[in-house]
């Protein structure tokens, strides 16, 4: 395996923050569609099912009777029934996702001197609180 090119660094460890994201490959959770950007949730959808059918006819009960969705139904010349599903509403898919932790530590790759590090649970306070500290870097380094 090869080394990542490091540019080398101006300072000492303990001058260093490390942002990282991490994703935990082995917790698949179940999410709702609006969290994954779901297509059918954005757009709404059709389900197609042949009622000549037993699979057919249980779907088809499922949908008007347990499904708890608001559709409006038509049937096809060949004889199928189209169930239209408005936007915003849970398709029936079970998605997964998995979640990512968004870290923070002291130090950088030669590691960690105060042991200290931080996880956020939401991405966009992780943003926030990089954008913190390049602003502060940015800022020290105009003064000089």
């Amino acid at each position: 395996m090869t080394e990542p090119f490091r540019l080398p660094a101006a300072g000492p460890a303990q001058a260093y923050q490390t942002f990282s994201v991490r994703s935990r490959p082995d917790q698949a959770v179940r999410t709702v569609c609006e969290r994954v950007g779901c297509a059918a949730w954005r757009q709404g959808w059709d389900s197609t099912v042949d009622e000549r059918t037993e699979l057919g006819a249980q779907q088809a009960a499922y949908i008007r009777h347990q499904s708890g969705r608001t559709f409006r139904e038509m049937r096809t010349d060949a004889g199928l029934t189209v169930f239209r599903f408005e936007s915003g509403q849970r398709c029936f898919a079970e998605h997964q996702t998995r979640p990512e932790l968004y870290l923070v530590r002291d130090g950088d790759y030669r590691g960690n001197p105060t042991g200290r590090s931080r996880v956020h649970t939401r991405a966009e306070d992780w943003v926030e609180h990089m954008q913190e500290e390049f602003g502060r870097f940015t800022e020290d380094r105009r003064r000089g």
